[in-house]
């Protein structure tokens, strides 16, 4: 795949998770400490996005990518990214809730927080457990284009993409 995506979100939102499951890699994620570069995805700290000390490398890292994934848990009731967040980096972006199946998952929320930080752009309900939305993630990073994004959108039906 020619096109790289990078991963934001708080501590423990699923970001090691949801790359394994992309990556098809069926190993225990464990807490970053760095950027991991992992074939096509980019693993971020969680404290890139909760401190705004740190964006700078959330901008620098948002140079080798073409693709940022914005990743809000559907478990939490936080929202780390402000209003509009992804317009400030120049990127594909596309929203991510992952959790979805969890007990205590509240999608609909999650959705909404996503659809105020991310302007223009799809949102995928993802779980890594069941494999919900992981494929389709897989081809929304195949995109080149937001009209890309939008075509793939409009000819989806699988339940798992919002976009307006």
């Amino acid at each position: 795949m020619a096109n790289r995506a990078m991963l934001i979100g708080s501590i423990r939102a699923g970001k090691s998770t949801l790359t394994n499951a992309l990556l098809d890699k069926p190993v225990e994620a464990v807490k970053t400490q760095a950027l991991v570069y992992r074939d096509w995805v980019v693993d971020t700290p969680g404290e890139y996005t909760e401190n705004p000390l740190f964006y700078k490398n959330i901008m620098a890292t948002a140079l080798e990518v073409t693709h940022v994934f914005f990743i809000q848990d559907a478990t939490r009731d936080k929202m780390i990214f402000p209003p509009g967040f992804s317009g400030g980096i120049p990127k594909l972006a596309v929203g991510v809730v992952t959790k979805a199946d969890a007990p205590s998952a509240n999608i609909e929320e999650a959705v909404r927080k996503l659809k105020q930080a991310v302007a223009d752009g799809p949102i995928v309900v993802t779980s890594s457990i069941t494999g919900k939305g992981i494929q389709t993630l897989r081809d929304l990073a195949a995109c080149s284009s937001l009209e890309e994004m939008k075509e793939y959108a409009s000819a989806h039906n699988a339940g798992d993409l919002v976009f307006e």
